[in-house]
């Protein structure tokens, strides 16, 4: 293998031939077009409603009432919480607006499905 090249044998072995070979280019083919069939006007589609991302949700279950040691009600409250205390401050804030004594029985998570 020779090693002593000289530069314009360099340029062709990484850049080819300096003379660009004549390239052929055929004729562009007149090809017919078809007719146009006229398309039909396509109303807009209505905007489909999307599906709610599952909330999580917790049923607070309080005894309430406006006489102390009296008579009571069950009062149930659905918070859209998953945080069992933050559930309870806010039911007990709801019942604390119509009721004098709130005591909370019981904070459970729903099943919305």
């Amino acid at each position: 293998m020779n090693t002593d090249l000289t530069e314009e044998q360099m340029r062709r072995a990484l850049f080819g031939s300096a003379v660009p070979a004549a390239q052929v280019t055929a004729p562009p083919e007149q090809s017919p077009i078809p007719d146009i069939a006229l398309a039909q006007v396509v109303k807009p589609l209505p905007k489909q409603k999307v599906a709610k991302a599952f909330t999580p949700r917790l049923r607070v279950t309080m005894q309430v009432g406006n006489e102390f040691e009296g008579k009571t009600f069950e009062l149930i409250h659905e918070a859209d919480t998953l945080s069992t205390l933050l559930a309870e401050q806010e039911a007990v804030k709801a019942a604390k607006k119509k009721f004098r004594y709130v005591e909370v029985v019981s904070v459970k998570s729903m099943q919305t499905r």
